[in-house]
């Protein structure tokens, strides 16, 4: 029986496996791993993480787990640590891998939900390291509704060539992440660097443990997890290895325990208000596409409608101030040592684009945090918001009748001439066959690369397609062409390249009715996507299309998600959420 006068263990989910004698059983079973009769009685606090053996992003999250368990335990909490997947883009990228991405954020929000109900956990904290396994862990926290709070396990430090060594001057004597490795590939197809030099590349580019360096998808959900306010402020910042990574998991495990005491609850942080902060943070630092995916995916585990129309709006009227690679100059570890995400926004508070009312895992206010701030914008890596590098949003969002559910691009480091765009359709089925054109140099100088069927039902799966825009972007074509899909782009995409078009092709959208040669405008200033078409052209497209392209999946996990996945600028989710509940897990 629970003598804990901190907690009352009869309102924790806890108490149906710890407390009275019919739970004899399952404390046997407690006993059996060593646990002591006060800890048997505490919350039971689960401890998720993404930790596998896979690439550098999920490296450390075991070591990190370690430290959040002492922190749990400081404040007379049980932790109780279990693992889910991930899929990690670098690896899965450019090959049939990647169709396990997407879904791969469902399966993560599935697992970690089944485990903290099927062990009766009173509370969460949650470390993931890459893009999906980021919002798949937060939407698991919205949907449990239980207190918690989420740790990155932090980004890689950027690699250098060595002095001397004989690489092309564009990858001398900077850093190097990731994305220089995938456009280094189409420098070696087009002739521009040898294979010594890239084998020289290969082995330094990615030094340490830690997730992609620059604001691609993870370091960009990452900073948003502080700014919707699940993360500790300035948790996001410090790369992988480095210590104090311990400290900012220790604190989060006695955040964590806070929170239970005090009835803070997942939806109770991430409120509307909360998901507008969090879409600005994204918007001013020029962050992946992918939140727009992620953001409406996140929100529909609370029962908020916040869909990509909305996300883009938010998009619109934030300056970009933050130079971030892969538009900008400065990886996650910079961003860091100039004072991180609570600098960030204090700038947007300075111009009125925050909501400080909203709650933090801390337990105080985003503005009581944002008082505390005393560091001031450097002007190299962070900028002043009086003073932005563009008066709109690193992404915006696209509308029209090619995309009549909507589009996003990002155009953070693209200038006013380069983000209007008018070309022929350059039509290819999926992904490979673009990327063979681009191997084989077969597309021209001015051509609009159409590439369809990758949306979550037709791919299946929305794969991310980085190797063929950083091979365009090594070929040195990568403000000469655009690229429209109904699939994703990697937040270390740059060039025009406009991603989430909705309908998909699957579902009879405008895509998948385009022919080589149809005109395409993309105006990233108005916001919109339209094709040369009249609507009595696009009926009589539509009424002899022949249904969705078959794909190789008929049975297994993607054949599963094909056939639950929703709409893109829903967030592809696959289940009806909160709206639709009939309980809540806490008070089972």
């Amino acid at each position: 029986m629970s003598t804990n006068a901190r907690f009352d263990k009869s309102k924790l989910p806890s108490r149906h496996v710890t407390e009275g004698p019919s739970r004899a059983p399952h404390r046997s079973y407690y006993y059996a791993m060593g646990m002591t009769d006060d800890e048997i009685h505490q919350p039971l606090v689960g401890v998720a993480t993404c930790w596998n053996e896979a690439a550098p992003c999920n490296i450390a999250l075991s070591r990190q787990a370690q430290s959040v368990k002492v922190g749990v335990a400081a404040e007379q909490g049980t932790p109780r640590e279990f693992t889910t997947i991930t899929v990690t883009d670098g690896i899965a990228m450019g090959h049939e891998g990647m169709r396990s991405s997407l879904a791969s954020r469902e399966a993560i929000a599935d697992t970690v939900e089944l485990t903290m109900r099927g062990h009766c956990y009173d509370a969460l904290v949650g470390l993931a390291g890459c893009d999906k396994s980021l919002p798949g862990m937060m939407m698991a926290m919205i949907r449990l509704n239980v207190p918690s709070v989420f740790m990155y396990g932090g980004s890689i430090m950027p690699g250098r060539a060595p002095e001397g060594a004989d690489v092309p001057d564009a990858f001398a004597n900077r850093d190097l992440t990731v994305q220089d490795m995938f456009e280094a590939v189409g420098n070696f197809q087009n002739g521009t660097m040898s294979q010594a030099a890239l084998e020289v590349l290969e082995r330094v580019a990615c030094p340490t443990a830690g997730a992609c360096g620059g604001q691609f998808t993870a370091n960009t959900m990452a900073c948003v997890s502080e700014a919707i306010g699940l993360a500790l402020p300035n948790s996001s910042g410090a790369p992988a290895p480095y210590e104090s990574r311990d400290e900012y998991a220790i604190a989060s495990g006695k955040a964590v325990m806070n929170l239970i005491e005090k009835n803070i609850r997942a939806r109770d942080i991430c409120t509307r208000q909360a998901f507008e902060n969090a879409a600005r943070i994204v918007a001013c630092t020029g962050g992946s596409t992918n939140a727009g995916l992620h953001l409406p995916a996140m929100a529909h585990e609370a029962g908020i409608d916040f869909f990509l129309e909305d996300v883009c709006e938010i998009f619109r009227d934030t300056p970009y101030f933050v130079d971030m690679k892969p538009g900008g100059a400065y990886v996650a570890k910079d961003l860091y040592e100039a004072g991180g995400v609570p600098v960030v926004m204090n700038e947007l508070r300075k111009a009125g684009l925050i909501h400080e009312d909203c709650m933090t895992v801390t337990g105080y206010s985003m503005g009581e945090e944002l008082d505390k701030i005393v560091r001031e914008a450097d002007g190299k890596v962070i900028h002043s918001v009086a003073n932005p590098i563009s008066k709109t949003g690193g992404v915006v969002g696209l509308k029209g009748n090619l995309a009549p559910e909507g589009a996003i691009v990002k155009i953070a480091g693209m200038s006013e001439d380069d983000i209007v765009f008018t070309g022929p359709a350059l039509v290819f089925e999926c992904e490979q066959d673009a990327f063979e054109a681009v191997q084989n140099r077969t597309y021209s100088e001015g051509d609009v690369f159409v590439i369809r069927n990758e949306g979550p039902r037709g791919g299946p799966g929305m794969r991310e397609m980085l190797a063929t825009t950083a091979a365009l972007s090594g070929q040195g074509m990568g403000k000469k062409v655009a690229l429209i899909t109904d699939g994703r782009f990697s937040g270390a995409t740059r060039g025009f390249c406009v991603g989430h078009v909705g309908p998909e092709a699957a579902l009879g959208g405008p895509i998948g009715l385009l022919k080589n040669g149809d005109m395409i405008t993309l105006d990233a200033i108005t916001g919109s996507i339209s094709v040369d078409l009249t609507d009595a052209e696009m009926a009589t497209r539509k009424a002899a299309w022949e249904g969705p392209r078959e794909n190789l999946y008929a049975s297994g996990a993607l054949w599963k998600y094909a056939e639950l996945v929703g709409p893109t600028y829903l967030g592809a989710v696959t289940h009806p959420g909160a709206k639709k509940e009939r309980h809540d897990y806490m008070e089972l």
